[in-house]
């Protein structure tokens, strides 16, 4: 008897953009490197990569071994490019005003930008860890257009009624709640409790 077929794997894109904060995309492939059920695809701007360099001394080789695949962020022609290509989700993290601008206008003039759009059209679940301040009016009115095209607006905000003792702690809690909108399991950041009745009281 021929054997069953395997169900296949989620994939996620994972894009890295120019924007500061190349360690959140790094730390979601680093994440989804340990789920057996899920095929990462991962590109990177030229900006990115000079931020991954920049800001962590990473080299190139060691960010795409996180990766199942990687695409060139030049080739408009790839996969991802395509609605046909089967995905659940795409972050853009960090997202940079530029790309966000981008993504708003329909403006699909590299991979990261193509696939972001492939994600609205399809109505997929396409989310941006958008990263700068302060922001003005333009900023805001590109996040507010990718929000009404179905698009998450989710920048990378610390917690600090979780009291984190250090940068990681901060980093993976912004992490965790992407994994949530992306409806991936993990364990990077406990979840909020509650207040205690009496400090309930005492807060009211």
């Amino acid at each position: 008897m021929p054997a069953p077929d395997r169900p296949l794997p989620r994939r996620i894109i994972i894009a890295i953009s120019g924007a500061s904060g190349a360690v959140y995309g790094v730390r979601l492939l680093q994440v989804l490197q340990g789920v057996a059920s899920i095929e990462s695809h991962l590109v990177v701007s030229d900006a990115g990569w000079r931020n991954l360099q920049h800001e962590g001394d990473i080299d190139r080789a060691t960010v795409e071994a996180l990766a199942d695949q990687v695409h060139d962020v030049h080739n408009v022609g790839a996969a991802l490019a395509s609605g046909s290509f089967q995905c659940s989700g795409m972050v853009v993290a960090p997202c940079s005003m530029r790309t966000l601008a981008a993504v708003a206008n329909g403006l699909s003039d590299n991979l990261i930008t193509r696939a972001a759009d492939v994600m609205l059209k399809e109505r997929r679940r396409l989310v941006l860890m958008v990263r700068e301040s302060p922001l003005h009016l333009a900023h805001l009115r590109n996040m507010v257009s990718v929000t009404e095209m179905g698009g998450i607006i989710c920048p990378p905000l610390p917690a600090f009624y979780l009291r984190p003792q250090s940068v990681s702690d901060i980093v993976d809690y912004s992490v965790a709640r992407v994994l949530d909108l992306l409806d991936v399991p993990h364990k990077l950041a406990p979840r909020w409790q509650g207040l205690a009745p009496s400090e309930a009281k005492i807060q009211a």
